[in-house]
């Protein structure tokens, strides 16, 4: 088909045309860019070659494929995917674990991909789940996007799905991922903040790249402090193509949902368990796999044709736009569940190699740009950190099906290819491998045209109005904490501009939030809001953005921890214990000695931690169950303050006996919803599932 939908719209980043759309739409050019003062030498290769467009790709028409030609492109990828060895640039921090997927819903009026048409069949996977700006020795908690990569090994070889747990990202065309990264680093003359976005730099780029602004709605939510790996959803962001036996496209959007619910932590706990364990989210899987429970998410699609995204008021080509669940309703067609720890961690979570690239008969691309780049840097990547292009006979990236191929020699080669032939056509072997009309893979047949040139869509043009649907779509709560999160981060850059450009940026989301993060920021007036390309809309809210309103009723995944000492009462102990973990929690019992504790009734208690090593940051709601002696004792002990402090104030439900009251009220912890008498087991389960949202302003000022 003819790709008509938007004319061609050149954008030099050099002089752009008043009024175009290129001057108002490239994050480089227009009023943005005229912000920055002093002199700029041009930008160019590393042979000199003045670039004229640092924002687009080369590509056929302005929503049509990038071009391989783009020798800018790549040579700006490559340099940086070579930058660090042997880590990963980004998502270093990663976690890894095998299971299966299985599908129960086949999609084969929609694809030849057996692993989406064929019910029932379990394909063992390998998933692993990271943090991008961190080095692989920072920690798990920081306030980031988690990548959420499965490595599914079909019997047609092997496919990659290579997501995160927000479904939009922050740029549109992959020539800007460096930048980004570079951006969101550590600076480079100083080498911090490790693992944070709270600095200049980042928020210098994202200022001068509007594109950005939704992305920012969602790392900036409660999305990205997620209390668990097992507690994410996941997607694939991009739109692909499903192709079926008669050779005609849908394209599709790939979703996970998690069995245990959606929840987060806040942002202090966040940062104080960063202190108490920095391996938080590696040790709960681990411990999680290791007792034999599993991690599960739903699988779904969101399935539609070009007629459809012909209607849509975005483009479902730009990255940084999602498909409303509203819109496009998701179907269920399988579940991913993970069951065993990698027998070392690095063999497999260091050594597996995704790449978008790797895809099964029946799937295929679709042109957008920030797909499209992904689709050289990933494998480019592999051949850097891997060090040779065998890096996929390493067991955790070999294919479990029959493969056959030409491809000798080389560093690390492993195999030994018997025989003389090494090449296709050959008439000197009887069994040389061949290609396959019948079962290969095939590509969509697209018919494109358009002008070569550094291009972007005007259909790419509206930076705001998903933002803004966002903001709008989330519960007052959840509103707080991203109003809190943008003054957090801006107070933390040192440029006054880059502050005012970005709550003039907010100013388009919404006046409100902007007026919060300016009070939080001190500022004495609202700046003026940047020119916007595209008049912002006003999308209908969807609730399936909220965390708060997607909270599962389950204990299932929670850990609830008890605080004893010498003297507490075992049969409330026991008592406790047995509820929850009948209700699906696991319980573990806080002591100020980990030699365990002597009850009131003389008998010895086994504890699982050791106060001041054991925060109550490390649980989901808590029980003080004390004698009076002991709660006078330990009311001087620093450790069991905060025990008692932290959990109130980070929302959490608190079971109290008598003893356990009085420290309460040592600490100046007032009676309100979810602190229950220790007796009444019903009522703090109940509360154990959640956090006492309604408490939170009583305990901390939010912007």
């Amino acid at each position: 088909m003819k790709n008509t939908r938007s004319k061609s719209t050149a954008a030099p980043v050099t002089e752009p045309r008043s009024g175009s759309f290129a001057a108002s739409h490239s994050s480089s050019g227009g009023e943005l860019h005229e912000q920055a003062q002093g002199t700029h030498a041009p930008l160019t290769t590393q042979q000199g070659l003045v670039i004229p467009d640092n924002q687009n790709s080369l590509r056929i028409g302005p929503r049509g494929p990038t071009l391989l030609e783009d020798f800018i492109l790549r040579e700006k990828i490559t340099h940086f995917d070579h930058e660090r060895i042997p880590e990963r640039i980004v998502h270093a921090r990663g976690t890894g674990a095998h299971g299966h997927f299985e599908l129960t819903h086949s999609l084969e009026a929609y694809t030849t991909a057996k692993v989406l048409t064929e019910v029932g069949v379990k394909t063992p996977v390998f998933s692993r789940i990271s943090t991008v700006a961190g080095g692989s020795g920072s920690s798990d908690t920081p306030r980031d996007v988690r990548g959420f990569s499965i490595k599914f090994y079909t019997l047609q070889g092997n496919w990659d799905l290579v997501g995160n747990n927000i479904p939009v990202f922050f740029i549109q065309d992959a020539v800007k991922f460096p930048d980004l990264i570079h951006a969101v680093k550590m600076e480079s003359d100083r080498g911090f903040p490790q693992a944070a976005s709270a600095h200049d730099t980042f928020w210098d780029f994202i200022s001068l790249t509007p594109e950005s602004m939704h992305m920012v709605m969602w790392i900036m939510s409660d999305r990205t402090l997620p209390r668990s790996l097992r507690m994410i959803e996941g997607f694939g962001v991009h739109s692909f193509r499903l192709l079926n036996a008669a050779g005609d496209s849908t394209f599709v959007k790939f979703h996970w949902r998690p069995k245990l619910g959606l929840q987060s932590t806040i942002w202090d706990e966040a940062v104080k368990i960063a202190g108490a364990d920095p391996d938080f989210h590696r040790r709960e899987l681990f411990e999680a796999l290791s007792a034999g429970e599993t991690a599960e998410w739903e699988f779904a699609v969101q399935l539609f044709t070009q007629e459809v995204a012909d209607t849509f008021p975005f483009d479902h080509l730009d990255a940084t736009k999602l498909i409303p669940e509203e819109l496009v309703p998701l179907t269920v067609i399988g579940r991913l569940v993970l069951d065993r720890w990698p027998d070392n961690f690095f063999a497999e979570t260091e050594q597996v190699a995704f790449c978008p690239s790797h895809l099964v008969p029946g799937i295929d691309f679709s042109n957008d740009p920030l797909l499209q780049g992904r689709l050289f840097s990933y494998l480019d990547t592999q051949l850097s950190r891997l060090g040779s292009p065998n890096f996929a006979q390493l067991p955790i990236n070999a294919p479990k099906c029959p493969f056959a191929h030409q491809q000798r020699d080389g560093h690390m080669q492993m195999a030994q290819p018997s025989g003389r032939v090494a090449y296709e056509p050959s008439s000197l072997a009887a069994d040389s491998p061949r290609e396959s009309v019948a079962t290969g893979f095939i590509s969509a047949t697209v018919a494109e045209s358009g002008t070569k040139g550094r291009l972007r869509a005007e259909s790419f043009a509206d930076h705001y109005s998903q933002a803004r649907q966002f903001w709008r779509s989330q519960t007052g709560h959840e509103q707080a904490h991203i109003a809190s999160a943008l003054v957090f981060e801006l107070s933390k850059v040192e440029h006054l501009h880059v502050k005012l450009a970005m709550v003039g940026h907010m100013r388009h989301v919404d006046g409100g939030l902007a007026q919060r993060v300016a009070d939080g920021l001190g500022l004495v007036s609202l700046p003026a809001a940047p020119h916007s390309a595209r008049p912002v809309q006003n999308l209908p809210p969807s609730p399936a953005l909220q965390i708060i309103g997607k909270m599962k009723d389950t204990l299932a995944g929670r850990c609830i921890g008890i605080l004893i000492a010498d003297g507490s009462d075992g049969a409330s102990i026991t008592a406790l214990k047995k509820a929850a973990m009948a209700a699906g929690a696991t319980v573990k019992v806080v002591a100020p000695k980990v030699g365990g504790v002597k009850l009131a009734d003389g008998s010895p208690q086994a504890v699982d931690g050791q106060l001041a090593g054991t925060p109550s940051v490390m649980f989901d709601a808590v029980a003080v169950l004390l004698s009076a002696q002991a709660a006078k004792a330990l009311s001087a002990d620093s450790a069991a303050v905060d025990f008692v402090r932290n959990a109130y104030g980070h929302l959490k439900a608190m079971a109290v006996d008598a003893g356990g009251q009085d420290l309460l009220q040592t600490c100046g912890v007032r009676p309100c919803a979810g602190v229950v008498a220790a007796s009444a087991l019903e009522e703090f389960l109940g509360a154990a599932k959640t956090r006492q949202w309604d408490r939170e302003r009583s305990v901390r000022s939010l912007a």
